[in-house]
């Protein structure tokens, strides 16, 4: 399993309001293509996020994402709901973030991974840095180790030391 935060993950962080006054993101195409391969190859995914919005839930609509435990800055309840749920153990479970609030979860999960300008201290927790930055192909980058390896690997290149 692969769970994900949203902001600074599948998303640059940015955030701006349409003209209804809801707030929105830029979500990657090629994020959304690689969680559809490691999804339709068999991993389920999930997303945690502080965030509660829209434009999110139609994203996990539209990506067929499996679990959405939103509006939780205490992501550990959330985690432990969808290891629950999955029936996964963490050994199983990959996991991506980039702020204090995702430290318990990367340091907990079998793989964890983070973004190029993710906080000193996430970076130092985590088994893999991607190359490429959160909300432009971090995700993809992740999802690809995963649906060549079929396992988390914590020795790929740009693992954090």
């Amino acid at each position: 399993m692969l769970i994900l935060d949203v902001d600074g993950i599948l998303t640059d962080c940015r955030i701006w309001m349409d003209t209804q006054g809801e707030w929105r993101r830029f979500f990657s195409i090629r994020d959304g293509v690689g969680l559809k391969r490691i999804i339709e190859s068999g991993y389920k995914v999930a997303l945690i996020t502080g965030s509660k919005a829209e434009d999110i839930r139609a994203r996990v609509k539209s990506l067929g994402i499996h679990y959405l435990h939103e509006g939780n800055l205490n992501k550990e309840p959330a985690y432990l709901d969808v290891k629950n749920k999955s029936g996964l153990e963490d050994s199983e479970i990959a996991y991506m973030g980039d702020d204090y609030f995702d430290l318990p979860i990367l340091r907990t999960v079998g793989f964890s991974a983070t973004v190029p300008d993710a906080m000193e201290e996430v970076k130092e927790a985590v088994h893999y840095i991607t190359l490429r930055p959160g909300g432009n192909g971090a995700v993809r980058e992740v999802s690809d180790y995963i649906f060549k390896y079929g396992a988390f690997n914590t020795s790929l290149p740009g693992r954090a030391e």
